[in-house]
């Protein structure tokens, strides 16, 4: 259970969501205190459940996305099901959901419904294309917001076609958002005295709020941003480089004072002096110049070596860290960000550590991800169902 002592204890979150988006969200307000009760279909339960790499048949990946929650099963087709589902609703802070628009209006779960229910109901809608306009009946994963948004426009190689980041990132920005949202709107509530509300957050517009400069530079200038590789157009030098080793590290030496200090580092006193370079725009007019001088220094050191130059130039630098890499750090180690926890049958496993960090009250992992309906007779018995009536519930196929 959460710790008085977390900033979100005290709340109640019920997620309704599958997958990534509204589970990340949740997972996050459970992390800082929150009582978050998932609800899943008996029939399988989130699919995240089976993705990635399973350990005995569970995915490694929803141990972590579902830790802090409470798992109950309810059939939202079933009318009992969906009573349970508003008597947990009628007592909650915040719903999250990323079904389709529409769907829980099919059910007769939607705001109107809910908002007459309780007032104070903060909801939390997570969809492709957000809950108005011509797309927004259309099915959206993340990877339809990353291309939409513009992200996917932009990453690549110019002579290549655009490609991915490795990770559903689309989803876990828009994730950030709908917390976000939420917590404005419990400001609001709670200090400006006003009622729940919807906070409403479509995949491609939270990446494309995440698009910098994109828009005006098209719109004063009639400029479109294209693929660039590993470089930072415009801001120069920022990219990744390989060492003699075949090693590869990203080296933001943009800045003008850390410009000089990296050319000086290297033996370039003859650029480090240049006038033209001292400031972005003049370096930005030479970067395939100053890559070269950079591809050449590199390739001729070890990684170690050209770690140790940069660091003692103070030049922000890294390499690209691997999970084998990251499990060995330091800095990842003084900052605690692996926990140690236990899977189902005692087996030891690092999970990622909490984010943000709070020095008063700080986020705490107390649980892994539950099983499927484990908390079923917890919950309900909070609600007031007694033993017969769940094991009613069970036979009627509502939970």
């Amino acid at each position: 259970m959460s710790a008085p002592s977390q900033p979100l204890a005290g709340l109640k979150v019920i997620e309704l969501g599958s997958l990534i988006a509204g589970p990340f969200a949740a997972r996050i307000c459970a992390e800082f205190g929150a009582e978050v009760i998932k609800v899943e279909s008996p029939d399988g339960g989130d699919p995240l459940r089976k993705w990635r790499k399973l350990y005995e048949g569970t995915s490694l990946w929803w141990f972590v996305q579902a830790r802090n929650k409470r798992s109950i099963t309810l059939n939202l087709k079933h009318e009992a099901g969906r009573d349970v589902l508003r008597k947990l609703l009628a007592e909650a802070d915040i719903l999250i959901e990323n079904f389709r628009p529409g769907v829980l209006e099919k059910l007769g779960l939607g705001w109107d419904a809910l908002h007459a229910l309780n007032p104070r109901l903060v909801m939390v809608r997570l969809s492709g294309f957000g809950q108005s306009g011509p797309m927004k009946d259309q099915p959206g994963f993340g990877a339809v917001g990353e291309s939409m948004g513009g992200l996917r426009y932009i990453t690549g190689f110019e002579d290549r076609p655009p490609v991915r980041t490795g990770i559903s990132i689309g989803d876990s920005i828009a994730a950030l958002w709908g917390v976000i949202g939420a917590l404005m709107a419990l400001r609001q509530r709670e200090v400006n005295g006003g009622s729940g509300q919807v906070v409403d957050v479509a995949l491609y517009e939270a990446v494309f709020a995440m698009m910098e400069s994109m828009v005006p530079e098209f719109d004063v200038f009639g400029f479109i941003r294209e693929r660039s590789g590993n470089i930072m157009p415009g801001i120069t030098p920022s990219s990744i480089h390989t060492s003699a080793d075949n090693k590869h590290i990203q080296i933001g030496a943009n800045g003008d004072a850390i410009f000089r200090r990296f050319m000086l580092a290297i033996g370039r006193e003859d650029l480090a002096n240049d006038p033209d370079l001292a400031s972005n725009d003049g370096r930005d007019a030479r970067r395939g110049e100053l890559y070269e001088v950079i591809d050449r220094w590199t390739a001729s050191l070890p990684l170690s070596e050209v770690e140790a130059t940069l660091r003692r130039a103070e030049v922000p630098a890294s390499r690209i860290y691997s999970a084998e890499d990251m499990l060995k750090d330091p800095q990842f180690l003084a900052r605690e960000m692996f926990l140690s926890a236990q899977l189902p049958d005692g087996k030891a496993f690092k999970m990622p550590g909490i984010v943000p960090k709070l020095s008063g009250t700080p986020g705490a992992v107390h649980w892994t991800g539950p099983a499927l309906g484990e908390h079923n007779a917890e919950v309900l018995s909070s609600l007031g169902y007694d033993a017969q009536q769940i094991e009613e519930l069970r036979n009627q196929g509502a939970i």
